[in-house]
């Protein structure tokens, strides 16, 4: 069976990584990169396995989620529905099951907010943990007095906490914004829509969704 460690071997899927990344920081988007797809990769993995789903599952979850963004080596514009291919083809030449390709394919081809939504597990759980990666470590830009709302809210999280509590069955995300920098009203600008999408994934996977920034639930 292909496991996660398989797929970051993978030199193809490496230079699409590297690729996506290089991309995307001549167009000045956030970071996309390694850290940003190993913190989805394990919070989507984490997700599911403390909510008792197979072991396999949870392992094609990691997957899904560190290979999520290599779209982002084609266009910006449809990445999620152009990894969501690269993603399948490239598994197959691995020797990946065809069941188990699709349900990648179906997570990778939904996880952004602008024409996606949660269609299974994976995609549920790839979904929570890609949109609570909100922190100032994703901001490529160094330059503060050039920054746009997109990096000025990321650099304010000087924070960001995924916690499932299997009990309750209530998955949080926390932040710390710096009002210095900018006030928690611009994040709602610019995330409300990805906030609606974690919400809804989070009732696919019956557990409910909560934000709290600087100590204060708002959702």
């Amino acid at each position: 069976m292909i496991t996660l460690k398989d797929v970051k071997e993978n030199p193809e899927i490496e230079a699409l990584i590297k690729g996506a990344q290089e991309q995307l920081n001549e167009l000045g988007y956030t970071e996309h990169g390694h850290r940003h797809i190993s913190i989805v990769s394990k919070r989507a993995g984490d997700i599911l396995e403390k909510l008792g789903y197979p072991e396999r599952t949870v392992e094609l979850t990691k997957i899904a989620g560190y290979m999520h963004d290599i779209g982002n080596c084609v266009n910006r514009v449809d990445h999620a529905h152009s990894g969501a291919i690269l993603a399948f083809e490239l598994l197959k030449e691995m020797g990946m099951p065809v069941g188990e390709r699709t349900q990648i394919m179906m997570a990778i081809g939904n996880h952004d907010e602008k024409t996606g939504t949660a269609v299974s597990d994976i995609s549920a759980a790839l979904i929570l943990a890609d949109k609570s990666d909100v922190h100032r470590d994703r901001v490529t830009n160094k330059n503060l007095s050039t920054f746009d709302i997109h990096d000025r809210v990321n650099y304010a999280v000087t924070e960001s906490n995924l916690i499932l509590d299997e009990e309750t069955r209530k998955i949080t995300l926390k932040l710390k914004i710096d009002n210095k920098i900018c006030p928690v009203l611009d994040y709602f600008e610019i995330f409300m829509d990805r906030t609606m999408m974690s919400k809804y994934a989070a009732k696919y996977l019956k557990i409910w969704f909560e934000l709290i920034i600087n100590d204060t639930k708002l959702l």
